[in-house]
Parts: C-alpha cells; structure tokens; sequence
C-alpha cells in the first residue's frame, strides 16, 4: 500500500488503558531539518478500515538534544480516515501550532513522532507515506547550478567535490555515467548534503563521468554542473592508508560547523557539535598539511577560527567547555538530565588538541601568532584544581553543573579513556594538582590487572581491555612509548590490549559471524540496536572500523591487513565521503550510514603517529607535558601486584653489540612473551613465547 514509490510507513497500534506508546519517524541516518523556514508538515496516510476521530494519535516534533516540542491531537486536522485503500487522505499540520511554550529547538528537528490518545483497547492499523515539510508558494524557484566539480580516482572508486552552493539548498544529487554522452544515472541515494561524494564501485582502471545537480527543500532540481571525468587506479598500501587519513581529514575540515568550525557530534546533527571530537579535530590538521590534503595557510586560518569561537562564544565553566556545544551560539546542548555544564574529559581532550596545535604553527605571522595565544590562553584557564570538589579531594569529577552541581558524582578514575585528564591536570601552570593524584585518583582502587588472556600479559585495564578506544583517546598525544609509571610501560599494554582484542575475536566465543584475523576491532560505536561500548566482554557482533585501524601504533601489520579487508571485501557498504562509516555486523547483515566525530577522529592522528610519530612529538615537546611526565614517574608509591611483580632488567651489554643478555622477573607459574620492536612499534623478531 503506497502512494509513491515503492515503500510507505506501517503504524499499527493497540490503546490500552494506564499505557502509553510512542512511534518515531525520522530521515534517513536521523538527519536534522530546520523547520523554520517552512509552514507545514504534511503527509498521506490511508487505512483497510474507518478510523474515527476520537481514535487518531497525538503527534509531536524532537530535536536533535531529545527536546519535544508542544503534543497535537491529529484529530484536530483530520476529520477521520476512511476505508477506502485506493484515496489517500492529506494531514497537514502549521509548524507554528507545535511550538506553544517548546523548549524545542525547531532548527534542528530530526523525528516527528506519533502517540497513544484515547485508551480504548481497539487496535487500528494506518499507512503514512511522503511526509515533508514544505513552504506556502509551491516549489519556487530553481536554485544555481553547481560550480567548481572536480573528480579525482582512488582505487576501487573516484571521489568528486564541489563548491558549496550559495543558494539555500538542501544539497545535491549525483549522476554519472560511462560514457561523456550518457545515458546518466543517479548514483545518490537521497539529497546529498556535504560537498564530497565517494562512488565506490569496486573496480580499477574505470573510466566514469559525472555531474551533479542542486536541489532545494521542494525537491527543485537545478540544471546540471559541468561534466568531469576520472579513472579508478591500483594503490599501494601507503597510498592507500594516505587516502584513508585523508577521507576521515574531510569530515572535520569539509563538514566541521559553517560558523564556529567545530566538530559535529555525528553526521546529520546540525548545531550539536562535540567538544572532544573538536580536539580530536585540531589534532587532524598537522596532518593534513604534512600529507599535502590542504596547504598551512588555509589549516592555520581554521585552527584559528575553532580557537576563537572556543574562547568567545563557546560557553565555559571553570574554563572547562560542556560536552555538547551549540556550534552556532556557543551555548551549552544538555548531554543528559544533569550534564548541563562543565565535562572535564571532554575539555581534557580538546586541551589535548590545543597544545598539539601551539606545537604545531609556529611561524612567525599574526594567524600562527594568535594560534599560539589562544591555544595557551585556554589552556591556562582550566581550573583543573577545582574538579576536586572544589580542591577538597585527592581524586577528579568529571562533571560540573551550574544547575545541579556536582549531582553526576562521576570520578575520573581506572584505567579507562581518561588518564590523560590527570596529565593535564598534574602538567598545569595555573591551577594544577599535586602528582600524587595520579596514583590517589586515576590508579586508586583495583587499577592493576596482571592477567594474561590468550597468552598475553594484560597489565592494567578491566578485563581483556575493553573497549580499544581507551588505548587511542588518550594517546593520540600522549606516547605511550616514553610513559611508564609504576605499573607498565603504556605501549607494551596497549599493544597487549589491542593483541587480546584481536585474539578474541580470532577465538570468537560467541560465534559471530566473519570474526577472523581480519575482521576484528571491538569499541564504541552505533551498532543495530542504537550505540555501545563494545568489548570482549560486551560483545554484540559489532565491528567498528576505528578500532583496529587506530590501533595502527600499535600493530601495524595487523591494523593495514584489517583496513585493507575493511576497504577491498566491503568498500561499497563500507566506505563513504569520510571514510569508513562507523560500523558493521556480518551476523545482522547490517552497516552503518552514520559517521561519529569521536570514531573518524582518531584514525588520521593515530595512522601518523604510525608512519611519522608526529602527533606524539608535537605534544611531548610541550614543556609542561614533559615535567607532569617527570613528576609522575617520581612519585614513589607501592604497587600492589596480587599476582606477583614483573620486571624487565636492564640489558647488558647494550644492542648494538653482536649479543646481548636480556633477565627478566615474573610471577610464580607465570606466562611470559619476550619480542623486539624498532622505534615505530613494528615487532621484528619474537624471541620467546612461553
């Protein structure tokens, strides 16, 4: 039953009393509209039965912070549905009418939902199709056509971009063809709104053309752009990892926030920006000047602007920014009922950035100048002292609200995504914490793990490591290499970690799926039930494609065999304008349409942290970085190792002779693999494995 196209919207229903339900609609991957530059919402909707007034729903509008607006009765828009299957009915409700006193925000609608009304037990079943949202005045005019159309071939596919459009347009769509005369086929799906577009098609030395066209919100289409062409061509495998850097680079330069350039929360999610996916951000752009994706004056002119907006509009509390922030006002967006103010995680990570970019400009013009002020500025306004409860405390909180206080009660505490909250916060030069807290606060409790798991020794972490992104949001500055406190060295864990993450997913106790050496890679991410911090203990059958790939530090042969399975097997469910998209399932035959600041942030810093160890040198030449390291290192605590202590004895003579003895002591009955690494991780030889 439809009434255009091939598909239309089953809503069927039971009343009950004392119950409830509640049915949302949404675009595809839960996209946001601005409902303020339209009048109505309209649809079509059509029954097999007579459906009274008194029997409609409510129906209502969310944002993207889960903000509903005013509820409407749909009886008081239509009079009743009819049984007659053939006509469909039109609703059409004003925007103006569900607004009444809604904290909404109408600028960012992504769902219309539907509600249970009258509680008569009945059940009733309806079909709704071509819902929109449309603006009195018909369709209007046709928009500009698209300028500046370039098309550039990778392998397996050719990627196109364009200028953004002047005109007010919902985006564009796409056309090619295999031949410069057609016949031209549309390659987009829906209404494409960023300005790069991959086809992926799965096959080199093609020869493809292309133009795309405007569309407006009325589904107005422009005339055609120029004519480009490009041919798909083999890649090496640097290449290749260049071209992936590069991908998840666009999605923080090409699609960061038209006014404030921040991050975006996720792909679709309009003014909801995320400040630790804005600090993984900033850490991408030295990369992609070093790889030549943009030149340093256009990288330094949207540093500057990302950490002018951070200093004068993004709203701060204690110096420390919100999790969510509005990219166009600045204003906080709730993350949930009582986070409404400061995160310390979230602004730890976007610190993280700072300093790597201060490291980064340093040429002697105003923009890399005023870089450097501001980056310094904002640093040493964080008070990290008062996360102590107000420096009462030998521990962190995450949380801070001006409404609610310190109701979240959330330590930053264990070994999970945030020690390097507790580097900042030790490395300050104006509100800094005593280096003892390192050992009071991040490793206080049961921090030591000293397990092993499928014959590797898991030093510290919850078991069998959990999620990988706790190996990767702190160390995308931080060298794990040159930090060891008094439980491990944090390269040989996280590598440990990452090795236990694969293993399990090689041993796959669950059975999903395509498991194997090669499709492996458990964190957090959107999954097909919604969102989860995947691990081996928490395991759905989700594989999240950051997961290994910024794993690449650590196992880099194992991280370029996954990307490479991840590209070639999958690319054309896979891969998008931004790279790999968030996730996937074999088991569940379901991958994501969705791109995560969070996960796509990580990968460009982490790969070159692999191939150049850039990221690393840029943060640790921080002077402050260095002495907090220093500080940490001194402090002379006992640790407690249930299991019994390791030690790795220094060696002697040194390597560079043609032998060396290598003493090492462990545990009773314990387990123990000795390998050699060159300076880039990269294992070389594995000596013992017992």
């Amino acid at each position: 039953v439809v009434f255009q196209g091939n598909h239309s919207l089953r809503l069927h229903w039971r009343s009950q009393p004392g119950g409830d339900w509640g049915v949302a609609v949404a675009r595809p991957r839960w996209q946001a509209m601005d409902f303020t530059l339209y009048d109505s919402l309209i649809y079509r909707i059509n029954a097999g039965e007579v459906i009274s007034r008194d029997d409609l729903p409510d129906i209502a509008l969310e944002d993207l912070s889960n903000t509903k607006s005013r509820r409407l009765w749909l009886g008081d828009y239509l009079a009743s549905i009819d049984a007659d299957v053939a006509g469909w009915q039109k609703a059409a409700i004003p925007i103006e009418d569900f607004k009444g006193g809604s904290a909404a925000d109408f600028s960012q609608i992504k769902t219309v939902f539907h509600y249970q009304r009258a509680a008569d037990g009945d059940e009733h079943t309806v079909y709704i199709d071509e819902m929109r949202v449309v603006k009195k005045g018909g369709g209007g005019a046709a928009p500009n056509r698209p300028r500046g159309l370039t098309a550039r071939g990778y392998a397996n596919r050719i990627d196109l971009h364009w200028q953004a459009n002047s005109d007010k347009v919902a985006g564009v769509h796409v056309y090619a063809a295999d031949d410069p005369s057609g016949p031209f086929v549309r390659v987009s799906e829906t209404v494409h709104e960023p300005v790069w577009f991959s086809d992926y098609f799965g096959e080199n030395d093609c020869t493809r053309f292309y133009y795309i066209t405007a569309v407006t919100s009325q589904f107005v289409e422009s005339a055609p752009s120029d004519t480009v062409s490009a041919s798909s061509r083999v890649m090496d495998d640097e290449e290749l990892v260049a071209s992936v850097q590069e991908a998840a680079f666009r999605y923080f330069y090409d699609y960061g926030h038209p006014v404030s350039g921040l991050a975006r929360e996720r792909k679709g999610s309009g003014n909801t920006c995320t400040s630790g996916g804005t600090g993984f951000g900033l850490m991408n752009f030295p990369v992609a000047v070093e790889r030549g994706f943009i030149d340093r004056g256009e990288a330094a002119a949207r540093v500057l602007k990302i950490c002018t907006f951070l200093r004068d509009k993004a709203r701060r509390h204690h110096g420390a920014w919100s999790h969510w922030i509005n990219g166009e006002s600045g204003v906080v967006i709730p993350f949930s009922e009582f986070d409404d103010g400061a995160d310390l995680v979230e602004t730890a990570y976007v610190v993280q950035g700072l300093l790597s970019v201060r490291k980064y400009f340093d040429a002697e013009d105003e923009v890399e100048r005023q870089i450097r002020r501001i980056a310094t500025q904002l640093w040493e306004e964080v008070d990290w002292s008062w996360f102590r409860k107000e420096s009462r405390e030998n521990v962190l909180y995450w949380h801070w609200s001006p409404n609610f206080g310190w109701k979240m009660n959330m330590q930053v505490r264990g070994f999970i995504e945030t020690m390097i909250v507790y580097i900042l916060a030790i490395a300050s030069p104006t509100h800094g914490v005593p280096a003892s807290l390192y050992y009071d606060g991040w490793a206080g409790g049961s921090y030591w793990h000293g397990k092993s798991h499928y014959g590797i020794l898991q030093f510290v972490g919850p078991e069998k490591g959990g999620p990988l992104f706790f190996t990767h949001y702190s160390f995308l500055g931080l060298n794990p290499h040159l930090f060891q406190d008094k439980y491990c060295n944090y390269f040989t864990n996280n590598r440990n970690i990452t090795l236990i993450n694969r293993a399990y997913c090689m041993d796959n106790p669950k059975g999903c799926r395509g498991y194997s050496d090669l499709v492996w890679g458990l964190t957090a991410s959107d999954d097909y039930n919604g969102y989860a911090a995947h691990s081996p203990t928490n395991d759905n059958c989700t594989i999240t494609p950051t997961a290994a790939i910024s794993a690449m530090p650590y196992t880099p042969e194992e991280s370029i065999a996954a990307l490479k399975h991840f590209y070639y097997e999958y690319g054309d469910r896979l891969w998008g304008e931004f790279g790999f998209k968030d996730a996937f399932s074999l088991e569940h035959n379901w991958f994501a349409e969705s791109v995560l600041a969070i996960d796509q942030g990580t990968i460009a810093p982490m790969i070159e942290n692999y191939r150049s160890g850039l990221l690393w040198d840029l943060f640790m030449s921080n002077e402050e970085i260095r002495q907090a390291v220093q500080l940490i290192t001194s402090v002379k605590k006992k640790v407690n190792t249930t299991t019994g202590e390791n030690k790795l004895l220094q060696n002697y003579p040194n390597p560079f002779n043609p032998s060396t003895t290598i003493r090492f002591h462990l545990p009773e009955n314990a387990g123990v693999t000795l390998a050699v690494f060159d300076v880039m991780g990269r294992e070389i030889a594995r000596i013992l494995d017992h």
